[in-house]
């Protein structure tokens, strides 16, 4: 007994060939939509980075700022606190308020300003 011959294999016929082609267009159309929803996701992503980018900078520069600015009202706040235990530095403060000393005489000239402050230049504290 010898085996029986494998069967022959299926015969193609021309419908189902024509089948196949008939499908390429879609499969290119399916292709080219899925290229085309990546395009838009990756242009959303772009420009999502660009936008997160740019706050980021324009926060930074700001905070930046304000340091410099707190840094600044720091080193004033020190020197006003050092100079609040000159004796020299008190005696200026009080004179530019109008305050004499015990023995000085007061003397006050007709075209004077009313608020005695004006001769003296004013530091800002923050």
């Amino acid at each position: 007994m010898t085996p029986p011959d494998p069967p022959p294999p299926p015969r193609r016929d021309l419908r189902a060939s024509w089948r196949q082609v008939q499908r390429l267009p879609v499969t290119l159309m399916l292709a080219s939509l899925l290229a085309g929803l990546g395009i838009v996701q990756l242009t959303f992503q772009l420009g999502n980075m660009t936008y997160r980018t740019l706050t980021w900078n324009r926060e930074t520069r700001a905070t930046q700022a304000r340091i410099q600015s707190l840094e600044h009202d720091l080193r004033v706040l020190r020197e006003a606190e050092q100079a609040a235990s000159d004796p020299a530095y008190l005696e200026v403060q009080a004179r530019c308020q109008g305050f004499v000393g015990a023995n000085e005489t007061v003397v006050v000239a007709k075209g004077a300003p009313e608020t005695p402050g004006e001769n003296c230049a004013v530091l800002r504290l923050p």
